[in-house]
């Protein structure tokens, strides 16, 4: 399968794309510095360019089958209130875009990385962290995250939203708890690297079309 991956410099996304060379697909990956990708591989081919600009998309996602993004609105550290570094909208602004490209190419599929937190998961997630939600930069990117949500809701796409609860780091192999209509409850964290294999899965096997699922390590 040839997949279009979005974020694939960032912490998840290096899991997401090793993931998916690993599997033998061939992966277009729209990043904005290519120095930042030092994997070689003869199924990666890499374009420069913004995934809120619709001719670098477009040139990106041509013969494309599938669409995988794990974008993210970034601060320029992990301290609740440090200063953005992407716009308050850049989530819902590129799946807009997405959108709009895919309309015209062959890429129908698409699973984005979410957060558990957003829409109607926010009621279950610890109290605490509803408070940074609400009162902190976190909550600008739990916000574009309902956006980009709904507005992908509302298209034709066969489309899978994967809200991850605390990502970590670690290398250990997890099983995945999948909670779908908020059964059964999730535990508070998974790897990043549990959630890229996870992706990849949905992908493979055409699971949870035009569903929302929160993931968690069992």
């Amino acid at each position: 399968m040839k997949i279009l991956l979005l974020g694939a410099t960032g912490r998840t996304g290096k899991y997401l794309l090793a993931e998916a060379l690993d599997r033998g697909h061939i992966v277009h990956a729209l990043v904005r510095d290519k120095s930042k990708i030092t994997t070689s591989n003869n199924n990666l081919f890499l374009f420069e360019g913004f995934p809120t600009n619709e001719a670098d998309l477009a040139h990106a996602m041509k013969d494309c089958d599938a669409i995988l993004s794990v974008l993210n609105i970034s601060r320029t550290s992990d301290f609740p209130w440090a200063k953005l570094r992407t716009p308050t909208t850049f989530l819902s602004d590129a799946i807009k875009i997405m959108a709009k490209v895919a309309a015209h190419e062959k890429s129908k599929r698409m699973i984005i990385c979410s957060a558990w937190g957003a829409n109607e998961t926010k009621k279950d997630i610890p109290g605490w962290f509803r408070w940074l939600i609400d009162n902190s930069n976190i909550g600008v990117a739990y916000r574009d995250h309902e956006v980009q949500e709904n507005y992908l809701k509302g298209t034709g796409f066969e489309y899978t939203i994967v809200r991850p609860v605390g990502l970590t780091n670690s290398e250990k192999e997890q099983v995945v708890c999948v909670t779908l209509n908020d059964n059964p409850k999730p535990t508070l964290t998974i790897s990043r690297k549990s959630t890229a294999k996870f992706m990849l899965e949905v992908l493979d096997k055409n699971l949870f079309v035009k569903q929302a699922v929160t993931i968690s390590k069992q």
